[in-house]
């Protein structure tokens, strides 16, 4: 009877003996996957800040969250045959945005831009043919601004220094190369993604209006149902103490 018991003892133990070991291994294992979890998200950070560095004084995408200003900014590469309309409602409303315009559509419209320009409005550079920055070489790329800062150049005597990549597609090597040519790559923080069907001007209104506007850059495009949205989009935002600046006024 006493050999049964000592068997089913020593058994047991052995048992509880395995299950410790288990444990403790397991414990072990998860230690070093946590170790190694938290290294490993420390090298992202650091390419993260890496690649914040990089940008930082080149990459605009906002002005400051109290600046109580707010930027219109205005890709033009189409769009001639409504852009008369926008400059009205600027002008009743006593307001200057910037226009990013491509060089090829310059070459095109030389009057109309003109007409942007003596009213007021910022003029900088959209590239010259509206080619997406990472999928072309920074030689093309570097072609595309300077291209266009001759063309705008040319036509209204200004010195283009401010970049709007087509799409917002860029990368690091337009970075810097925005960087070694003086310029600053301006991106947008609320978009009216007005191209989009079914864009309508209250589809329009409400999506710009639903975001902090303080501070923000408002991307558009010049597009018939946007012109239609401007005059309560203007109203609207003035009536939250907001001014609407050009690009080169807004405090960032």
């Amino acid at each position: 009877m006493f050999g049964g018991v000592f068997t089913k003892t020593k058994k047991f133990l052995t048992f509880a003996a395995f299950m410790i070991i288990f444990v403790i291994f397991t414990y072990q294992i998860v230690s070093l996957g946590m170790i190694f979890y938290q290294n490993s998200s420390a090298v992202n950070n650091n390419e993260i800040q890496s690649l914040a560095k990089n940008e930082e004084g080149v990459v605009i995408r906002n002005g400051l969250p109290n600046s109580g200003q707010v930027t219109f900014s205005c890709n033009v590469d189409w769009g001639e045959e409504v852009i008369p309309d926008m400059l009205k409602i600027f002008d009743e409303n006593q307001i200057n945005i910037t226009f990013f315009v491509s060089g090829k559509w310059a070459e095109k419209h030389p009057d109309l831009l003109r007409e942007m320009y003596a009213a007021g409005h910022e003029i900088q550079s959209h590239g010259y043919s509206h080619k997406l920055c990472s999928q072309n070489s920074v030689e093309t790329i570097k072609e595309e601004i300077l291209k266009t800062e001759k063309v705008i150049m040319d036509i209204i005597g200004v010195k283009t220094n401010v970049f709007a990549p087509p799409a917002g597609n860029y990368d690091e090597t337009t970075v810097e190369l925005c960087r070694s040519l003086g310029y600053k790559l301006a991106l947008w923080n609320v978009d009216t993604i007005d191209w989009r069907e079914g864009s309508t001007a209250e589809v329009i209104k409400n999506r710009v209006l639903k975001k902090h506007l303080n501070g923000a850059i408002v991307l558009m495009h010049p597009k018939e149902e946007t012109v239609k949205a401007l005059p309560d989009l203007i109203r609207e935002i003035k009536g939250k103490n907001l001014s609407i600046v050009p690009l080169y006024r807004l405090s960032y």
